[in-house]
């Protein structure tokens, strides 16, 4: 096997347990680059489903793995092991929302929203912005995209607005939310355990800058959907959708007054879960599941159907696409780069900031922030060897570029492809890529853009808390 120039002294972690990986040869990385390409080619024009396109280029590479010998057979579950939890997530919080949502529940919480906000387009966009941020940071991601999104359907419905502009809103807050605290995102727990990062530093340091990003993205998103939206309405309309809201009632969906108690106490219960499952020593998985048997249990009809309408093509796409990236990694291609990248900066403070978060941005945007983040963890420790390097500002470069970097594309985040599946099979409303990366990949330059500028004058000021080395 023929090794490149630096692989003889290094060898590249694949996570942030620190497995090593033997860099593959040029023409393999090339290789399974290329399929890799061809897979994200195929799921932009959607010649094919996205889900048979991720499969087909998971298949194809494991193929090549084995016939190459870059790995064997049981390989394969380690490249999913890492993201069980999310499926348990989905699979979860899907049925617990199918069963509370059959129980009236969320259209219920819906036409107090409606009524909160008047039904003003402006004030609802807002509130389901905030609340979305809100919610992620508590929640994580997985279960705050899964139970926001059923509410804004319900929602749009009722005042028969167009669904698009309100769920991609909340797919992209969410990801500002998600650097708002320790445990608010899987990369922020992978990079703050790593770092030694206390949970109070997130509050000091990446909770301002998410607040300032969320603003970003609420403008640009605002500006984006000003056509498809009423934002401006004249006191006529203004009565006249008055009176159309004094005529909803939140009782409507609701065949039985205790069953909708049952649900909202097993909702409440499972949010409560998620926000102390770290304490609690558990997974979010295992909260979700235990919240979709309770709910099966003390407030389920149809089980069959609840199992039914669980997310089945989201958790295939993102299973051939983790399979894809575990292949990728394991030729030691996504490492080579990060490592190319670090180098060019000459571990110049300037340079290596923008660098590393424009890097780890873009590769979150197109292989996700879980493999990203564990690529380049043990690359920053590894720099943090220069006592002229300010590691605690490569550190928070990291975990925020890695987070907003979801924003690029329609699969660089679990809340974009969430956003855009509901839209699909609920709504019957088609989102191209063309259309997301105008949007998205906008607001995820402003927003990489402002945080590289944020924290190296953080770091310029002295903000950034020191940190002690993790063991």
């Amino acid at each position: 096997m023929t090794e490149l120039p630096f692989a003889a002294t290094l060898f590249l972690a694949s996570s942030a347990e620190g497995e090593a990986i033997e860099p593959a040869s040029p023409g393999v990385m090339l290789l399974f680059a290329a399929v890799m390409c061809a897979t994200y080619v195929g799921v932009a024009v959607e010649r094919f489903h996205k889900t048979v396109a991720a499969l087909s280029g998971a298949a194809v590479l494991v193929i090549l793995g084995l016939a190459l010998h870059l790995f064997e057979y049981p390989k394969i579950y380690e490249f999913l092991k890492e993201d069980l939890n999310i499926f348990g997530v989905i699979i979860g919080t899907g049925i617990l929302v199918d069963v509370v949502g059959k129980s009236g529940l969320f259209h219920f919480l819906s036409m107090y929203i409606v009524r909160f906000t008047g039904g003003s387009a402006t004030k609802l966009f807002l509130t389901l912005c905030v609340v979305t941020f809100l919610f992620v940071a508590v929640l994580t991601i997985v279960p705050a995209m899964l139970i926001l999104s059923s509410l804004v359907l319900v929602i749009c419905r009722s005042l028969n607005y167009k669904p698009m502009p309100f769920l991609l809103s909340v797919a992209i807050c969410a990801n500002s939310g998600a650097i708002a605290t320790f445990a608010s995102g899987l990369p922020n727990i992978m990079i703050g355990t790593a770092a030694g990062i206390p949970y109070a530093h997130f509050l000091q340091v990446s909770l301002p800058y998410a607040v300032v990003s969320l603003v970003v993205a609420v403008v640009i998103l605002r500006l984006f959907f000003q056509n498809d939206l009423p934002w401006k309405q004249t006191d006529e309309q203004r009565q006249e959708l008055k009176s159309q809201i004094e005529t909803f009632d939140p009782w409507a969906m609701v065949e039985d007054k205790r069953v909708l108690v049952r649900s909202a106490t097993i909702l409440l219960l499972t949010v409560v879960g998620f926000v102390f499952a770290q304490q609690l020593d558990v997974g979010m998985d295992f909260i979700a599941m235990v919240g979709a048997t309770a709910a099966l249990v003390f407030a389920g009809k149809g089980v069959e159907d609840a199992i039914h309408k669980v997310n089945w093509t989201v958790i295939l796409f993102f299973m051939g696409l983790f399979i894809i990236i575990g292949c990728v990694k394991q030729t030691g291609a996504l490492a080579w780069v990060a490592q190319q990248v670090v180098q060019l900066s000459d571990n110049k403070m300037v340079l290596l900031v923008p660098l590393l978060g424009v890097f780890s941005a873009i590769a979150s945007s197109i292989v996700d922030n879980i493999p990203v983040a564990a690529t380049l963890i043990p690359i920053v420790k590894d720099i943090a060897a220069d006592p002229s390097v300010s590691i605690e500002t490569l550190w928070w470069t990291l975990i925020i570029s890695c987070n907003l970097g979801g924003n690029g594309t329609p699969i660089g985040s679990i809340s974009c492809v969430i956003a855009i599946y509901a839209l699909k099979k609920e709504a019957g409303v088609h989102v191209g890529w063309g259309t997301f990366l105008k949007l998205g990949g906008t607001i995820m330059l402003i927003q990489v853009a402002g945080a590289i500028a944020y924290v190296l004058f953080a770091s310029g000021q002295g903000w950034l808390p020191s940190l002690t080395p993790a063991g």
